[in-house]
């Protein structure tokens, strides 16, 4: 299948964001007296809403305490995301390839639009990104294909050419639902074998293996002609 379309998710696919996603919930939560919450139960949220994974950290269904916890987290965050947020090693050689090769790039993210921007300005020239729609722009997060599907009227795109890549069931069952290909992609704490229950065109550990890069491959170090030690 050729693509024309790439459309990532963000979080845990295009960056590690999770230091600063831990350090922003152990702080709303200690504050609030959940002590107990693990760092791996705080990452296995990662990608679904604030509101969606203080309830489950905290077993707090109320709407209005768990808008109180969203606020002070979104206070946190802009202190804290942007400066522990990371691109994967490979996510700017992959999105530049894709790129030159004439590809339309885009992001669907529960992540704020302005936070996501933050990050990428450090690293693209201004309109590199064609569309990135962030939380913000949508009435129901993923797996609604809300998000995805805008982008791809935004973009004009097919959906026979356009893949959708992430990291979690989430994004796979958003993929899904919106009836574009997807590729799983094993950065996060989603395993293998859960992103291979959904419907799929690859599951890799690296962003390098996309579709559409045949001429691209991060360079080999040159062969080696002394001696060992």
């Amino acid at each position: 299948m050729s693509y024309i379309t790439y459309l990532f998710d963000f979080d845990y696919t295009l960056a590690d964001s999770s230091r600063g996603i831990v350090l922003c919930f152990r702080n709303v939560l200690t504050l609030n007296g959940y002590t107990e919450v693990t760092d791996e139960q705080i990452k296995r949220t990662i990608g679904k809403t604030l509101e969606e994974s203080f309830s489950l950290l905290t077993g707090v269904t109320d709407a209005c305490r768990l808008a109180d916890f969203k606020a002070a987290y979104v206070k946190e965050a802009d202190t804290h995301m942007t400066v522990n947020t990371f691109l994967f090693p490979e996510t700017e050689a992959v999105l530049t390839a894709l790129k030159a090769s004439g590809a339309r790039i885009g992001i669907i993210s529960t992540k704020y639009r302005y936070r996501i921007r933050e990050l990428l300005d450090r690293h693209f020239p201004e309109g590199f990104i064609d569309i990135i729609v962030g939380g913000e722009d949508v009435k129901a997060a993923k797996p609604s294909p809300e998000g995805l599907l805008f982008a791809i009227g935004q973009l004009h795109a097919d959906k026979a050419s356009t893949l959708y890549i992430g990291d979690s069931t989430v994004d796979a069952e958003t993929a899904q639902a919106a009836g574009v290909d997807f590729a799983g992609i094993t950065h996060g704490v989603t395993t293998r074998e859960e992103l291979a229950a959904y419907p799929h065109l690859l599951i890799s550990d690296t962003l390098e293996e996309l579709p559409g890069l045949p001429l691209y491959r991060l360079p080999s170090p040159p062969p080696f002609c002394g001696k060992r030690d």
